[in-house]
């Protein structure tokens, strides 16, 4: 058994692309939620999603276009949320409005013996908690979950750590990484072994097409910095 697992897509076509080329064959596709938002093709990848996906998890983004709420983003990225946010419930249909709406906050799942728990932020506060790869801040959150392993996205940060005998992963972000390489992130979970892996892919080519979003130009700008140098406006 193969399964990718993809989280904070955000738009990003291209970065989809990638990763389907370097991981052309898999058994399952598991996302982990922020389908949508900053990027510029929310509703190709949600539509990309909507076909191949066998798990799906809401995020804070994804919530956000759902139920027209506030996402609650850190400061650095609340303005370039806001905005996009806009041009995005613009581009979406209704039909996926309800689906981002529908889906859940949490999902389980046991795979070749393997326990799986699956959610976007944190087991405590599936959409906003915004909590650091260290042990002692998960080991609170780890405590109470019946799996043996935690997958969940939310600070774009690929990381593995153990804490209270269970394994907390994040795969890092599809769309919008963070971790200072412009590479589309992502995991494979293949016969018990968990790896953490990233693809190159055109930032150029996503970047062009922020640029020519009817958009505040200042936004626009920001949005190409982030993904040129894959770090958060404040680093």
């Amino acid at each position: 058994m193969r399964i990718l697992i993809l989280s904070d897509l955000h738009g990003n076509l291209e970065a989809l692309r990638a990763i389907q080329a370097s991981e052309p064959s898999w058994d399952e596709l598991w996302v982990l939620g922020d389908v949508v938002n900053y990027g510029p093709d929310p509703a190709e990848v949600v539509e990309f999603v909507r076909r191949h996906a066998t798990l799906v998890i809401r995020g804070n983004h994804d919530h956000a276009l759902g139920y027209g709420a506030d996402p609650r983003c850190s400061a650095a990225f609340r303005e370039m949320a806001r905005v996009m946010q806009g041009y995005t419930a613009g581009v979406l249909s209704q039909e996926q409005k309800e689906w981002l709406r529908g889906l859940p906050l949490t999902a389980s799942r046991v795979v070749g013996g393997e326990s799986f728990f699956l959610c976007h932020a944190a087991p405590s506060d599936p959409l906003y908690a915004y909590l650091p790869p260290d042990p002692d801040v998960w080991r609170q959150q780890l405590s109470d979950i019946p799996a043996g392993t935690v997958l969940a996205g939310h600070t774009h940060l690929p990381s593995v750590l153990e804490a209270n005998g269970r394994r907390l992963v994040n795969p890092g972000s599809v769309g919008q990484p963070k971790q200072g390489v412009a590479e589309a992130c992502y995991a494979v979970w293949e016969d018990g072994q968990l790896t953490l892996k990233s693809s190159p892919y055109e930032v150029e080519a996503t970047v062009r097409k922020v640029l020519a979003l009817p958009v505040d130009p200042s936004v626009r700008e920001a949005l190409a910095a982030v993904l040129r140098s894959a770090r958060p406006p404040s680093s």
